[in-house]
């Protein structure tokens, strides 16, 4: 049986972008959201993408996946197999910049993910990568990238699977999630944002859960692991962080870290 890999490249000089390699992988992982544009690319094997509906599309080598931020999903192998992946992750206000600068138009969070099949583009991905893991200059992967980005336009590729209609508003959900990003999302409770929301609680779930994909406490517990990141990143030690986001105990901490980002929070935080 094959030795599995994961890679993972950060650049402190890049801090708006992130990027892994996985190879003959099992991991899997929950539904869980990003702040980030995430791009992933599926080498070998098979798996199975959902979003924030019911619906699921087979993904087959040589397919690309484009998640906006704050999309909803999961990208899992087949049960019982290994499957080999890239994923990128790029900071949603540098991109939505750079789009505004090549003339395309922003993505909004939330939006649906898309899903391209065409040789040429996960080629170009694979080329991209390949870059960011060499010891090529900080400029010509800053340079890579931002061409990469501004020369296809994600928009035009085939949407997957909507999400349901949500039946909280559109303006009352940006207003929630904001409430959540803004706040420390440990003290955060269910009755917290039903007040906030002018909803019960119940009544809460369930419209969250239409548009979002996620309970409002899925969701937390994806806000506090997306804190996570940062503060490793920053340095904290891993019992100061899962201490500072109201985590049991940090084995509790990394098994929830690892069921979203894949990798176990020093993995993580070692990355270069």
């Amino acid at each position: 049986m094959p030795t599995a890999r994961l890679q993972l490249w950060r650049d402190p000089a890049l801090p708006w972008v992130e990027s892994r390699r996985a190879c003959h992988s099992r991991a899997c992982y929950q539904a869980h959201s990003h702040p980030t544009l995430s791009i992933g690319a599926v080498d070998a094997g098979y798996s199975w993408f959902t979003g924030a509906s019911d619906g699921r599309e087979r993904l087959t080598p040589g397919t690309l996946v484009l998640v906006p931020a704050q999309r909803v999903h999961a990208c899992n192998p087949d049960p019982g197999r290994a499957w080999s992946y890239q994923m990128l992750h790029v900071d949603a206000g540098w991109l939505t910049r750079l789009r505004l600068e090549s003339g395309l138009a922003a993505v909004g969070p939330g939006a649906p993910a898309r899903i391209s099949r065409q040789a040429v583009l996960y080629q170009a991905f694979c080329a991209l990568n390949d870059l960011l893991f060499s010891s090529a200059s900080t400029g010509e992967k800053e340079a890579a990238l931002v061409a990469f980005l501004g020369d296809h336009d994600f928009a035009a590729q085939p949407a997957a699977q909507a999400a349901p209609a949500p039946v909280l508003g559109s303006a009352a959900l940006a207003a929630l999630i904001e409430y959540i990003q803004t706040q420390d999302p440990a003290q955060l409770s269910l009755q917290a944002l039903a007040q906030q929301a002018g909803l019960g609680r119940y009544q809460l779930i369930r419209a969250f859960r239409a548009a979002t994909g996620l309970t409002p406490h899925a969701y937390l517990l994806n806000a506090r692991v997306n804190r996570a990141r940062q503060l490793l990143l920053d340095g904290l030690h891993l019992a100061d962080v899962a201490y500072q986001l109201g985590f049991a105990d940090q084995s509790h901490f990394q098994r929830v870290f690892k069921a979203h980002v894949g990798v176990t929070p020093g993995q993580y935080r070692q990355a270069q």
